[in-house]
């Protein structure tokens, strides 16, 4: 009894050792980034904002856990063998997930850098999309790869599901096969994304018309593409249909691009006028962007005169508003300069004579 005594004592000791490292790890944890704060007053840098928003929370967790784990070889000699291999197996999982957490965390800390050095909340926004879109695919298939390796090392560490993480790295590739022929169409769009990634037929913030419908890009992942319409509605597309199907991209290489209103006129208002009123209106419209404008009669049909104005604007959302504008005060114009100027039909009636006898 005393004997047992005596070794509860010690094992007690030796936990209480484990405990002290345990703590210190948590000190060393927040020391680190008491200065990392200070450093980030004084420097007033993205990075070392987004370290501290990103990293804090795994390192609470890492740091902890590295410290127990090289105080127990230390202490192995007093603690029975059984207890120092499932505490080895604890703090070996609990390590795999901090260190996977951390990694996952590391993307945001890069995603944080991009953003504040492309800025995507601005008209000229290409270069931004381009890089935002890329980051964004290459984090997501980033984080399945850890997460895949993670769960696989995880249960190496058991002895009765130890297979089965080997198998999960060794056999990938017959996975790979059976998985393809099972979900063709999912790995065509896992595929299709690898291929939107790198040529870029979109981006992030993209104006597209697809399916009939004007929108917006909203996100981008390995299987499917999301378009914000400009209703507030959601369109939610494989994203093989951008490789398979033609769409129009108003910003492929660029955010500006042209408008057009149609006016459908009579024969009898003066072009000349209406062309002059037009560079009246875009003079004094905050839409127009300065750079082109013109008037031109694009058809004639026997009633009407088919008169197109064209006009340039920053982006597709300024256009639609130039558009609208230009549209409303043309058409107030001639309603009040050529009221006879609407369109009309024109009849010709003749009166035939009345001879008859009586």
């Amino acid at each position: 009894m005393e004997q047992i005594f005596e070794n509860l004592e010690t094992y007690l000791w030796s936990f209480a050792f484990i405990a002290i490292a345990f703590v210190i790890g948590l000190v060393f944890h927040f020391v680190l980034f008491q200065v990392i704060r200070r450093i980030a007053r004084r420097r007033d840098q993205v990075l070392d904002y987004s370290i501290l928003k990103h990293l804090r929370a795994p390192l609470r967790l890492l740091m902890p856990v590295i410290a127990v784990r090289i105080s127990i070889p230390a202490h192995s000699i007093t603690i029975p063998s059984q207890v120092v291999d499932y505490l080895a197996i604890i703090l070996s999982t609990v390590l795999i997930i901090s260190v996977a957490w951390l990694l996952i965390r590391i993307t945001n800390v890069l995603e944080d850098i991009i953003l504040h050095r492309y800025k995507i909340d601005v008209k000229d926004n290409l270069e931004a999309r381009k890089i935002f879109t890329q980051m964004d695919i290459v984090r997501k298939i980033f984080i399945f790869v850890i997460c895949v390796f993670a769960l696989a090392a995880v249960l190496m560490n058991f002895e009765n599901f130890r297979h089965v993480g080997t198998s999960l790295l060794a056999s990938a590739g017959v996975a790979g096969l059976i998985i393809g022929f099972a979900a063709q169409r999912t790995i065509a769009n896992v595929l299709a994304g690898f291929q939107i990634a790198l040529t870029q037929p979109i981006r992030i913030d993209d104006v597209v018309i697809v399916e009939n419908e004007w929108g917006r890009i909203e996100e981008v992942t390995l299987t499917y593409v999301v378009v914000a319409i400009w209703d507030m509605r959601r369109l939610v597309l494989p994203i093989s249909y951008f490789i398979e199907r033609p769409f129009q991209n108003w910003t492929r290489t660029s955010a500006d691009i042209l408008g057009t209103v149609f006016l459908y006129i009579d024969y009898t208002v003066p072009i000349d006028e209406i062309r002059k009123e037009l560079g009246r209106i875009l003079e004094q419209s905050e839409h127009w962007d300065g750079k082109v404008w013109r008037l031109h009669t694009t058809d004639a049909n026997d009633r009407t005169v088919e008169v197109r104005a064209l006009m340039s604007a920053a982006d597709s959302g300024t256009a639609w508003e130039l558009r609208c504008e230009v549209r409303e005060k043309l058409i107030d114009f001639v309603q009040k300069n050529y009221p006879d100027g609407l369109p009309k039909f024109r009849t010709e009636i003749q009166k035939d004579s009345y001879n008859g006898s009586q």
